[in-house]
């Protein structure tokens, strides 16, 4: 029978589907329930919003107009119904993970992977726009990756605001966070998800300066999908796009496929400017000629066709080559997020009289949790001035190790820091120092450790990505942000700090 109310393990509803696990709530609040039809003896997922009736018009009729697109990469929609004091759509239940979660617990993807995932999800965008609708909910947590390996993409969530081309630039989204781990939050919509990381003006870095060994095509092309001054292609020229790479991916020949080339069709509207180091549109007819001669030949010179005039950027060109054609300075290998555990970090205060109790929990900077943070005091004006010369976190590494980057996750922006590094921990592993030793402390700071690259100067984005001066040939322990200035709140707030090398 029907059952009403707060919905609870073996509820059945319109006498049909069975509630078995309550798997999560989405961001619109909505819940999430692994069910089965006990009539036709399938799982599926029932997506359950309180209250019904209009509060929930906009979710049911997406859910009408999603049920008429039949696609393998979309979830298939069974039923959306309206009871008053609650709606539910059933639908497709996925048995696998959302890209949102495997990448979390596994770390970015190769490029061959990501251009796949991309690919199903441009795929199933283009068979919604055929249909005139739009998805309007394209990101890491709807794209889920099956246990036999099938890319889905679930849950639109149409309404009168969505456009076309966000869905478009969602997929560059999806090609972001699949190769970096992290969410373009400005050009592809927001999310709990980190944010990309971005430089001192505010702009993401792109992915292989984010991490070594994404090819520079790729890197072009996710570079594009978000840039909003370029014009975006329709969602079947990138499928088509798409569907080149990632055939030569499955062939081994993703090395060799040359650059990358676009066209929205005569109504485009005038041809966009030429962007360095970006690969400019042509026809969609030379497109697919280019990818079916290419496959004929081994793709061995993809790069012919119409030319833009400039040389193709390889893939794999070694480290440091002009062009961008190599890994971003200071890069190493396939770097990954070096484990920490809280023993390893500590704060330096050299403020004085002070012993750093006033700020513990430093081991919140580094546990992998976005919810928890370090913070400091609030202090009376944004300048440390005469008090101190700054304040830090110190992370040990516990031995010499190979660094490419330092990621520190921030409460807000406007914040002044620098990242050092030494050869001993500065003060003995005193949390502070004490006014009297206070200048020595900063002699000590000053002389026997240095600074790695740039500094950040009140930072206009919540996140300082320290990617420039590591040498790939050092090896380094003591890594020491250090912060010059506070910001508008005068209180230092860190969620996170991400260390990654070998």
């Amino acid at each position: 029978m029907t059952t009403f109310g707060e919905p609870a393990v073996g509820d059945v509803m319109a006498d049909r589907y069975q509630l078995e696990e309550h798997v999560n709530d989405d961001s619109a609040g909505r819940q999430i329930w692994r069910g089965t039809d006990v009539i036709l003896r399938r799982p599926v997922a029932v997506v359950l919003r309180y209250p019904g009736g209009e509060e929930a018009a906009e979710m049911l009729q997406s859910a009408v107009a999603a049920s008429r697109v039949i696609h393998p990469n979309l979830a298939g929609v069974y039923d959306a119904i309206d009871e008053g004091e609650r709606a539910y759509v059933v639908r497709e239940w996925i048995d696998g993970v959302a890209l949102r979660d495997l990448i979390t617990e596994s770390g970015p993807m190769d490029a061959a992977r990501a251009i796949g995932i991309a690919h199903s999800v441009a795929d199933a965008v283009a068979a919604v726009h055929a249909t005139g609708m739009v998805h309007g909910n394209v990101h890491a947590g709807t794209t889920m990756i099956g246990s036999d390996g099938r890319v889905v993409l679930a849950d639109a969530r149409t309404d009168g605001g969505a456009k076309p081309d966000a869905d478009v630039r969602a997929v560059g989204g999806i090609l972001y966070y699949a190769l970096t781990g992290h969410w373009p939050h400005a050009e592809a919509g927001t999310s709990r998800l980190p944010d990309a990381v971005r430089d001192n003006s505010g702009s993401i870095v792109a992915p292989r300066q984010a991490r070594a060994g994404v090819p520079a095509y790729l890197d072009d092309l996710t570079m594009d999908l978000l840039d909003s001054k370029l014009a975006i292609p329709a969602s079947d020229v990138l499928a088509a796009e798409l569907t080149r790479l990632d055939s030569a991916a499955e062939e081994q020949y993703l090395e060799e496929v040359g650059p990358l080339r676009f066209t929205e069709g005569d109504e485009a509207g005038p041809e966009q400017p030429q962007n360095a180091g970006r690969k400019i549109a042509v026809g969609v007819a030379a497109l697919l000629a280019i990818a079916v001669i290419g496959l004929m030949l081994g793709i061995s010179a993809l790069g012919g066709g119409e030319d833009d005039g400039r040389e193709p950027v390889q893939a794999g060109a070694s480290q440091g080559t002009d062009g961008g054609g190599g890994a971003a300075p200071g890069a190493i290998p396939n770097p990954q997020p070096i484990k920490l555990n809280g023993n390893q970090i500590r704060v330096v205060d050299p403020g004085p009289n002070s012993t750093g109790d006033d700020r513990p929990d430093a081991n919140l900077a580094i546990d992998g949790d976005d919810g928890t943070s370090w913070d400091t005091s609030t202090y009376n004006t944004r300048k440390f001035g005469n008090l101190k010369p700054g304040i830090g976190l110190l992370i040990d590494l516990g031995s010499p190790r190979q660094v490419s980057s330092v990621k520190v996750q921030l409460g807000e922006k406007g914040i002044s820091a620098q990242l050092l590094t030494g050869d001993s921990d500065p003060a003995g592993g005193n949390t502070g120092v004490g006014n009297d030793a206070l200048m020595g402390f900063d002699e000590q700071i000053r002389t026997t450790y240095t600074q790695i690259g740039k500094g950040f100067e009140n930072h206009d984005a919540p996140t300082l990505a320290f990617i420039d001066g590591f040498d790939p040939d050092a090896k380094y322990q003591y890594l020491l942000v250090w912060f010059t200035e506070l910001p508008d709140s005068r209180k230092i707030v860190v969620d996170e700090i991400t260390v990654e090398g070998t």
